[in-house]
């Protein structure tokens, strides 16, 4: 035992070193995860006494959220988001007219992680009116947005200190479809880049269509892709969609009919195929419901949607091998209006923007059956729209 105890003592002092070497390196891996947080958060500011942007602290291991302030002013910055980096935040304005323009705008920001204050770096035309959604590639390289009213998508590059470029693409869409008065016109409500970055697919509520465009992340360019669209029902207005976990599967809800459709996904070729439309709502649901935010959970079990007017967050469970759904529930968001509503980087919380209630209300999830149960906790907020997390010091 002496012996032993002696040869281990050794063995601590030769390793001591090469541990602090390795720390010193690999700072992250010999520390346990992040567990705090700047939650920002997009909201209107028309008629609703909001200033802009707000920012809050949020800790996974309690699920609250402390400290609101204003972390910019600015006009109607309905979605935000931030660069993998956590340096710089952008958000769209979604204001009619810019810069004497019928046009949104798109705002740059750096983040400062101390006092979670936005600093304005620049704004630029957003290209179309009621732009109302940004997202980033996976390269942090170019922002991508879509404007509702106008029905067009663009692409601005980010410059070396985060602002933001002149576009590098901008696509119109064209066309009407069955409902007049929802679907006059093309009305584009989401964009985001695939997994591996090579194609861009965009939401068009007002064409029944996911459109999908060849993406070049060197030069930030929009192609159409072949076939360029998947056609939808007719009248089903199609909103936001998510991507699972495995690349495999695409996930879409439809505003105008209140359901979700599950989609294979065809990586290599960038082609969708759907497989399946449920409804969003219970049975007994009755009155008027728009859908609008759409998320899978990090484990790519349950797939979650939010009702507008039944004002619940619908539960859905995932074939991992099929990727066909199974509803399984439904649940009350404590507030009027889920607009949005995201999980946080930990996987543990939801937290449901109600917009018309000006509330934040926080549920736990549960692991194994993807169930929500109120922490308790909801936060008054201004008209809020978006939340994206940022990793704080």
């Amino acid at each position: 035992m002496k012996i032993t105890r002696r040869i281990l003592a050794v063995l601590v002092l030769l390793l001591a070193p090469l541990t602090i070497l390795l720390a010193a390196q690999n700072p992250h891996k010999m520390h346990s995860k992040t567990t705090k947080y700047i939650a920002y958060v997009g909201t209107y500011t028309s008629k609703t006494g909001s200033k802009g942007i707000y920012s809050y602290r949020f800790d996974t291991t309690t699920g609250r959220l402390t400290d609101g302030a204003v972390a910019a002013e600015t006009a109607d910055p309905s979605f935000v988001a931030a660069d993998a980096s956590g340096k710089f935040l952008y958000a769209v304005n979604e204001v009619g007219e810019f810069q004497g323009q019928k046009s949104g705008a798109v705002s740059a920001f750096s983040i400062d992680k101390n006092t979670a204050k936005l600093t304005l770096l620049n704004q630029v035309p957003s290209k179309g009116a009621g732009t109302c959604y940004v997202s980033l590639d996976k390269t942090g390289k170019f922002v991508l947005v879509a404007s509702y009213d106008s029905g067009n998508v663009a692409v601005f590059p980010v410059q070396k200190d985060g602002s933001l470029g002149a576009a590098s693409a901008f696509v119109q869409h064209s066309g009407a479809g069955a409902d007049k008065e929802r679907q006059e016109g093309p009305h584009a409500h989401w964009i985001e880049v695939s997994p591996d970055n090579r194609f861009a697919l965009a939401v068009d509520l007002g064409l029944d269509e996911i459109l999908v465009y060849k993406f070049d992340a060197t030069k930030g360019t929009l192609t159409p892709n072949d076939p360029p669209f998947v056609k939808l029902a007719p009248q089903s207005g199609p909103r936001h969609i998510t991507f699972h976990p495995s690349g495999k599967f695409v996930f879409l809800t439809s505003e105008l009919n209140s359901t979700v459709t599950a989609l294979s996904y065809d990586a290599k070729k960038g082609v969708l195929k759907a497989l399946q439309t449920l409804s969003t709502l219970p049975k007994e649901a009755t009155g008027h419901n728009d859908t609008a935010e759409i998320t899978v959970s990090p484990s790519g079990k349950f797939l979650y949607v939010s009702n507008r007017g039944h004002d619940s967050i619908a539960l859905f469970a995932i074939d991992p091998a099929k990727g066909t759904l199974i509803w399984t529930g439904d649940f009350s968001t404590g507030g009027k209006t889920p607009r949005h509503f995201t999980i946080d980087p930990s996987g543990e919380f939801l937290l449901a923007e109600n917009h018309e209630s000006n509330t934040i209300v926080i549920f736990k999830i549960d692991p194994t059956t993807g169930g929500l149960t109120p922490t308790g906790q909801t936060v008054e907020n201004p008209a809020p729209v978006d939340i994206t997390f940022v990793a704080a010091q």
